[in-house]
């Protein structure tokens, strides 16, 4: 079954192009396009897609409006805002409002289409040249005496890798359902609110990643 993709974006020409590009993929197809954000909820609402690729200044609702209106209602789409701000306030703004990804609409076609694979596929995706305009938006370091265990750290380094739930549960030889629970304990440990926003604190951090001084060992979850 191909995966389906939902535009939302107030630039009727733009979303031309990515339909396109989306319909030139394999196992891909463009289940609907919008071009305000009030009627791009209820669209995805009707279609349940896989993928949502957002706008983010968009008039009268914007994206980030767009996207939190598509969490309160908890549709499963996984939302890539696909913008021209390189902002970091917008990128960690759009984090913490439940974005799967974040992506410039400069992009090469060649690198878009490989971004969209990844979102469809799970992925976290966010261009390189943002995680420092995002790290100098959320400078933070780790809370004293707030460390990592030895398992928060091995998950941690599988966020910031891109993996998702699935991958690290495979990886590590533990439930899915355990990792979500470290998960949530490292987001508290580091003052983050998001997956994303953690692994893109852990490439921008790496001298302040400490792990507990009596875990010397895996967890044993």
């Amino acid at each position: 079954m191909n995966a389906r993709i939902v535009l939302i974006d107030d630039h009727p020409m733009f979303r031309r192009g990515v339909a396109q590009l989306v319909r030139s993929l394999p196992g891909m197809e463009i289940a609907g396009e919008s071009g305000d954000g009030a009627s791009g909820i209820e669209m995805v609402e009707r279609l349940d897609p896989d993928l949502v690729l957002i706008d983010l200044n968009m008039r009268p609702m914007n994206g980030i409006e767009t996207l939190r209106g598509m969490r309160l209602r908890r549709l499963r789409a996984r939302c890539v805002m696909l913008t021209v701000s390189d902002d970091g306030r917008d990128v960690l703004e759009a984090m913490r409002a439940g974005a799967d990804g974040y992506l410039l609409k400069d992009l090469e076609p060649e690198e878009l289409a490989m971004r969209i694979r990844q979102a469809v596929g799970g992925d976290l995706v966010i261009q390189g040249s943002l995680a420092g305009a995002m790290a100098e938006a959320a400078q933070q370091p780790l809370p004293q005496g707030e460390a990592l265990t030895e398992r928060e750290d091995q998950i941690l380094d599988r966020l910031a890798d891109g993996r998702c739930n699935k991958q690290i549960a495979r990886e590590l030889d533990i439930a899915e359902a355990t990792v979500k629970v470290h998960i949530k304990h490292l987001l508290r440990k580091l003052g983050v609110r998001s997956r994303l926003e953690a692994a893109v604190w852990a490439l921008n951090h790496p001298q302040q990643r400490r792990r507990s001084s009596d875990a010397t060992t895996a967890d044993p979850a």
